[in-house]
């Protein structure tokens, strides 16, 4: 078959099988189904089952929510389809980071259950998080541990070999 316009095999390949998609889905849509006056099919007895955009985007934090909340607080007087959905999929990228740190936290101290102790740990030794967090204060969430260098107790063999030293001068 020779194509009229002169596209590479590749753009051409990829239209071909779009049509023939198409082509297969109408066929598939038609299948001996006649429409009934408004637009639903005879035959079918159970109506398509509603998915969430949440569940297409495949995730678990709830898009249509955080679409009511972008919409209502007023940040933009529009707000984009995909704009949820990528928020979505960022705040609950960083939750499981949060989580995944703060139950490792959690089980090095010995315990199962993650508390505020744990979440403050698992932010403050992570570097990012540290800087994306670095002015929010965590309730219950205690301080890190640290001891001033002044305050460590002095190396026996270090302060041996510099005490001889000042002898010997």
């Amino acid at each position: 078959m020779h194509s009229l316009l002169l596209l590479p095999d590749s753009v051409e390949l990829a239209c071909k099988r779009l049509l023939a998609s198409q082509t297969f889905l109408f066929r598939q849509l038609n299948n001996g189904s006649s429409m009934a006056g408004r637009g639903k099919t005879l035959g079918s007895s159970a109506a398509k089952k509603a998915t969430s955009r949440s569940s297409k985007a495949g995730l678990q934090f709830p898009v249509g929510r955080i679409a009511r909340f972008l919409k209502a607080g007023k940040y933009a007087e529009r707000v984009g389809a995909g704009a949820p959905v990528y928020l979505a999929a960022v705040l609950e990228y960083l939750a499981a980071e949060v989580l995944e740190l703060a139950g490792n936290a959690a089980r090095d101290n010995k315990k199962t259950r993650i508390v505020p102790r744990h979440i403050q740990l698992a932010v403050r030794n992570d570097e990012e998080l540290s800087k994306l967090l670095g002015d929010v204060t965590i309730a219950n969430g205690g301080v890190m541990p640290n001891i001033h260098n002044l305050l460590l107790p002095k190396k026996a063999g270090a302060s041996s070999k510099s005490s001889a030293a000042d002898d010997d001068s």
